[in-house]
């Protein structure tokens, strides 16, 4: 049940709850996630970022996930995360991707609309939806430098012009989260995310939100949001996992040991969300 997130996401917005997209860096996080959408019912999308894929390329990614979607009995989409240039985009719709984001955030606003634009028009006449951003995340996202010092907040002015010449089917917004580990309290400006939602059509999409309450992340729903991303949390949920297993077990040389407990522990976070996002049930 390999899917685009197109309807996926389409669905969420007419139903109010949203799809968790999860990062994923290697063959147990799949096994993880999909483990946990099919005990919830629930859609999933599985991402990878360029970091993780110069890790291992695009091809093993699509892959491992079009392996566990032909065994799930759930929709499963595979997006590419933080698309870093036209090429990239390229790369990973030759290689099965059923979604892609391309993200120009960092380039002025007429620049962003056109390299949007561009990636756009190859995927949307293949049927594969693209996912842009506008403004600004903050913090480091994958391997790429760090945001601050810019204003973390999408214009919704933007937005609607955005949305109308590049035809992407879904937008990424900046309302105050940031990608990594926060160092305080992450808040939600959800006077913002109205704004934008009042102003567009298209899915809204919450970037960093390792960390957000979910209190904050339940109301976003409410205001607009219909997808969003994990990536931080899985990656320490796995480790605590396997190093606690291997604090106990000094001496096992196995990975498939503590990878177990690893797992274990991706799995409870992933379901803990899908509850809080209201996809639970929802496949």
């Amino acid at each position: 049940m390999l899917v685009t997130t197109k309807q996926m996401l389409l669905d969420a917005q007419a139903g109010h709850y949203a799809v968790g997209a999860f990062n994923v860096e290697n063959l147990e996080f799949v096994m993880a996630v999909i483990r946990a959408a099919e005990d919830k019912h629930s859609p999933v999308i599985m991402q990878t970022t360029p970091g993780t894929i110069k890790y291992a390329n695009l091809d093993y990614f699509a892959a491992m996930v079009r392996v566990a979607a032909e065994q799930a009995s759930v929709p499963v989409a595979l997006h590419l995360d933080h698309g870093d240039g036209f090429d990239r985009c390229m790369q990973a719709l030759r290689a099965g991707y059923t979604s892609v984001m391309i993200d120009g955030s960092h380039v002025p606003f007429e620049d962003n609309m056109a390299l949007t634009e561009s990636v756009t028009k190859v995927a949307n006449a293949m049927g594969i939806p693209v996912e842009a951003e506008l403004g600004k995340v903050g913090g480091k996202e994958d391997d790429g430098p760090a945001v601050k010092g810019e204003n973390p907040y999408t214009d919704p002015d933007e937005a609607e012009e955005f949305v109308a010449r590049t035809k992407c089917s879904s937008l990424a917004v900046g309302v105050g989260t940031a990608h990594g580990v926060y160092k305080g309290t992450p808040h939600i400006e959800q006077g913002v995310l109205k704004e934008i939602r009042n102003r567009v059509d298209v899915p809204l999409v919450l970037h960093g939100t390792s960390g957000v309450p979910d209190d904050q992340v339940a109301e976003a729903i409410q205001n607009g949001i219909c997808k969003v991303n994990y990536a931080t949390e899985l990656r320490q949920a796995f480790t605590r996992g396997f190093m606690g297993y291997m604090a106990e077990n000094p001496n096992n040389f196995d990975p498939k040991k503590p990878s177990k407990p690893g797992m274990d522990e991706i799995y409870a976070v992933v379901a803990s969300h899908m509850d809080n996002l209201g996809s639970t049930n929802k496949a």
